[in-house]
C-alpha cells in the first residue's frame, strides 16, 4: 500500500494536485459524452460527494489535531519534570549535585536537537538511545544517594522527579510515533478525488457552466490536505509544535550550573 509518509508534502502536493486536476478533466469529458441525458441527478450525486469530503475533513483534521496537541502538552510536561528534577538537584549534596544538574543539561540539549531539523530513523533510535544512557547515569546517581542518606527526604524528592522525567520521555515519545493512520489518509485522497471528477462532470453537462472555479476547489482542496498532512509530521513539515517551555527549561538549567 502507498505510505504517504515516505513522501515529502511539496511532492505530495504536486501529485494530488495533479491527480485532482486528471479527474475534473475526466469528469468534464465524461459530462460532455453524456450531455442533457445525465442532468437528472448531477446536482445531488456533486452535493452528495462535497458533503462527503467535507465530513471526512472534519473528521480527519480532528485526528492530526488531537495528536498535535498532544505532542505540544508532551513537550510541556516534559520541560517541567525537567525543571523540578533540577530544582530538586539543588537540594543534593555534592559532588553528585554538579553531576546531576551537568546530565540534565546534556539531556535538555538532545530533546532540542532532535527538534532542529528533520532526523532519519536511525538518528531519532541514536537520539533515544542517548536519552536512556543519561537517564541511567541519573539514576545511579539517585541510587548511590539513597544508599548512603538515611534521611531520604531531598534524595526521596529527587526521586520522584526523576521518575516523573522517565516517565514523560515515554509520554512523550508515544505522542510523538502517534500518527493519523496512513488508510484514512488516503480515504481523503480518494474522496477529494472522487468529489473533483463529479464537480468537473458537472461542468460537461452543462454546457454554460465554467471550469475556473472547479479548478480552484481542486487547489483549495489539495491545500487543506496538505495542511492535516502537515498537522500530522512532526519534525518533518512546516508546522511544528512550539519548543519554548524546553528552551525555558535549557535557560533555568544554564542558570542553576552557572
Amino acid at each position: 500500500m502507498l505510505d504517504l509518509s515516505n513522501y515529502s508534502l511539496p511532492a505530495i502536493f504536486l501529485a494530488g494536485f495533479a491527480v485532482i486536476l486528471a479527474a475534473i478533466e475526466f469528469g468534464h469529458w465524461l459530462g460532455a459524452r453524456v450531455g442533457d441525458r445525465g442532468d437528472d441527478n448531477v446536482p445531488t450525486l456533486e452535493g452528495a460527494m462535497i458533503g462527503l469530503l467535507a465530513l471526512m475533513f472534519g473528521f480527519t483534521f480532528a485526528l492530526a489535531l488531537t495528536r498535535f496537541d498532544a505532542r505540544r502538552t508532551a513537550v510541556l510536561a516534559e520541560a517541567n519534570a525537567i525543571s523540578t528534577t533540577a530544582l530538586r538537584a539543588r537540594l543534593l549534596p555534592e559532588p553528585h549535585r554538579n553531576e546531576v544538574l551537568g546530565l540534565l543539561q546534556n539531556y535538555v540539549k538532545i530533546r532540542l536537537d532532535v527538534t532542529q531539523h528533520q532526523l532519519t530513523q536511525a538518528e531519532w533510535a541514536a537520539a533515544i538511545d542517548k536519552s536512556n544512557a543519561i537517564q541511567e547515569k541519573l539514576w545511579q546517581q539517585a541510587m548511590a544517594m539513597a544508599a548512603s542518606d538515611t534521611g531520604m527526604v531531598p534524595t526521596g524528592l529527587f526521586i520522584l522527579a526523576l521518575n516523573e522525567t522517565i516517565d514523560d520521555q515515554a509520554r512523550r515519545l508515544i505522542a510523538q510515533r502517534s500518527r493519523v493512520p496512513n488508510i484514512v489518509q488516503l480515504t481523503l485522497f480518494g474522496i477529494a478525488v472522487v468529489a473533483s471528477g463529479f464537480a468537473g462532470y458537472a461542468t460537461g453537462v452543462k454546457v454554460r457552466r465554467s471550469r475556473i472555479p472547479v479548478y480552484v476547489m481542486g487547489l483549495l482542496v489539495t491545500c487543506v490536505i496538505i495542511v492535516i498532512l502537515d498537522l500530522d509530521r512532526p519534525g518533518a513539515g512546516f508546522i511544528e509544535a512550539s519548543q519554548q517551555p524546553m528552551i525555558d527549561a535549557a535557560a533555568s538549567l544554564a542558570a542553576i550550573s552557572e
